[in-house]
């Protein structure tokens, strides 16, 4: 989680090659002398710094992906299939079992529920599984030297990577993840760990990435300074009347439950509104698509990744976790969103063409989207690059 209400712009950042082209890039090892003293100045040792930056280079590869645009605005029915799917579900109960003890804990510690938890520890990492790969303190001192605007962001968070490593709550080698610096079971950003981490196990340590304790307990304490409460849940699907004005519609604009049980609003199976205080309204399909009620909860929820449809996701993922139903209104679409384990059955389907869309993990980049215009185009069908249910029928017709 690269911090509260950044990570969504952080991907989104628009690069230029002037950035690049700065004395910065052409002596990355003077850049790093020169963010020495101010490590230093944070309490970072002489030999911390050495150790932690001896055997680093300028990483291009941080860069690429920085500079990264998505090409392809993803549905948020897509969105939600590959995030909240039967597959996740079933992976988050066998880890709430195994780590039952940890999120009870952490429950009874913080005030927020085991589900909601767990809910953001299978989006962020899949319960552990996807902690990225990228090693932070190469990453961000390959930002912190590219001459990019927000290099004093990154250098902070460089700092605060060597402030982890001085403390020795984390291996150094453990401390990988995604190319803006998030890492752990729950992703936080190295500045998010030194305000929020906790240790959750007792043994005096911080260690989101290898404890499963620590990281629930830490993302459980980042949703209680939230100001998450257990007094309510964080909303539900309703039904919105015909003609309703989405333009009233948004996490933002709260009004009493009174207010929208006048203008028609119904729970989804078309029982009365209830609860308290003030709430929004999310149509994150439009009026003709699934709409939800969403309380204070959802905004602390928001406050981990500022996306509404990360949000929703979480969301809708601790009701599975719960036993509850998931979306139940129809999403705006003729063409069904596909579970992870369907797209991996397009891709292998795709590779039996002859398509080089590396490994079959449920992925969709741009080899796999690429592979499917051309699929599509073959088949007399718009060249999307969507991975839709039509596609993957047709592939299976053969």
């Amino acid at each position: 989680m690269p911090t509260p209400n950044l990570r969504a712009s952080l991907i989104g950042l628009a690069f230029t090659g002037s950035l690049f082209a700065s004395p910065a890039l052409a002596d990355f090892q003077s850049c790093l002398a020169g963010i020495q003293s101010q490590a230093a100045a944070a309490g970072v040792s002489a030999r911390t710094f050495q150790a932690a930056t001896a055997n680093i280079t300028y990483d291009d590869k941080v860069i690429e992906l920085s500079q990264a645009q998505p090409e392809f605005k993803t549905p948020i029915w897509d969105y939600m299939a590959a995030l909240v799917d039967d597959e996740r579900v079933e992976d988050g109960r066998a880890a709430m079992r195994q780590h039952a003890q940890a999120l009870a804990n952490a429950e009874a510690r913080y005030g927020v529920d085991r589900y909601t938890i767990a809910a953001v520890w299978g989006v962020e990492s899949n319960f552990g599984k996807n902690l990225g790969k990228m090693p932070l303190v190469q990453s961000l001192a390959t930002l912190t030297c590219s001459g990019h605007r927000r290099r004093e962001f990154f250098r902070n968070e460089l700092i605060a990577t060597l402030k982890i490593i001085e403390r020795g709550d984390i291996e150094p080698s453990r401390l990988t993840g995604s190319w803006a610096g998030a890492f752990g079971q729950t992703q936080f950003m190295p500045t998010t760990y030194h305000r929020l981490a906790v240790d959750g196990d007792g043994d005096g340590r911080r260690d989101i990435v290898d404890s499963v304790a620590d990281a629930v307990a830490s993302t459980a304490n980042f949703l209680r300074v939230a100001k998450w409460s257990n007094a309510q849940g964080w909303g539900y699907e309703v039904r919105l009347p015909r003609g309703f004005n989405t333009a009233a519609a948004g996490r933002k604009n709260k009004k009493s439950v009174g207010h929208w049980a006048s203008l028609g609003v119904t729970r989804v199976d078309g029982r009365p509104l209830s609860g308290e205080g003030p709430v929004g309204i999310l149509a994150p399909a439009g009026a003709n698509g699934p709409a939800f009620l969403v309380t204070k909860n959802f905004d602390a929820i928001y406050s981990y990744n500022a996306a509404e449809s990360y949000g929703l996701a979480i969301a809708v993922l601790s009701d599975r976790l719960r036993g509850r139903p998931g979306v139940q209104a129809t999403w705006p679409t003729d063409d069904p969103p596909l579970s992870r384990a369907e797209r991996r059955d397009l891709q292998s389907r795709l590779i039996a063409r002859g398509y080089d869309v590396g490994e079959p993990d449920g992925k969709v980049g741009s080899k796999t989207r690429e592979a499917i215009k051309d699929v599509e185009r073959a088949l007399g069908m718009p060249a999307t690059g969507r991975p839709g249910g039509k596609v993957l029928e047709a592939l299976r017709r053969g």
